[in-house]
């Protein structure tokens, strides 16, 4: 048995070499991506209200109101491109936006705005950008204007408009 004990000998020299030494410092990466975008605050039940509020019968003139009640709000990273359109509502036809009597076939025209001034129309499916200086508070600028011709049936005049928002 001299030859294995060799062998253990030989194993018992290895085991007592000295240890590597060990890295213990190094790096390593650290990165984020931010992707830009937006986010409707709140929740998306209905962008608001359009409401020319209630008139007489016989009244005529122009009539003209902007987006209200519980609108929406959209936060977006600085610099965002952000951009609407809006379809011809359930009643339009001939190109034409109109409010419809319920229970009734009578229309009114109506038409729709980017700006205060009235001078910017929302064309039925055009695109056009939503200005902002507020990343935080970004409202639809959505104005508009009828006019009433006094001679309509009384009741209520309603439509609904379909606004796509894009990023």
């Amino acid at each position: 048995m001299p030859g294995a004990w060799r062998l253990l000998g030989l194993g018992l020299a290895l085991a007592l070499a000295p240890p590597v030494q060990a890295v213990t410092t190094s790096t390593f990466q650290v990165s984020a991506t931010i992707a830009a975008g937006c986010l409707v605050v709140g929740g998306v039940t209905a962008y608001g209200v359009l409401d020319f509020g209630t008139r007489s019968a016989l009244a005529t003139g122009v009539v003209g109101t902007s987006l209200g009640g519980t609108t929406v709000t959209f936060q977006c990273t600085p610099g965002v491109g952000l951009s609407m359109s809006l379809d011809g509502g359930q009643n339009s036809a001939s190109g034409t936006r109109n409010l419809k009597r319920s229970g009734g076939t009578q229309l009114l025209a109506y038409q729709l705005y980017s700006d205060a001034a009235y001078s910017q129309a929302l064309g039925i499916g055009s695109s056009v950008t939503v200005s902002y200086s507020d990343p935080n508070a970004i409202k639809l600028p959505v104005y508009g204007r009828t006019t009433l011709p006094g001679n309509l049936p009384a009741g209520t005049y309603t439509d609904v408009v379909q606004v796509t928002v894009t990023w």
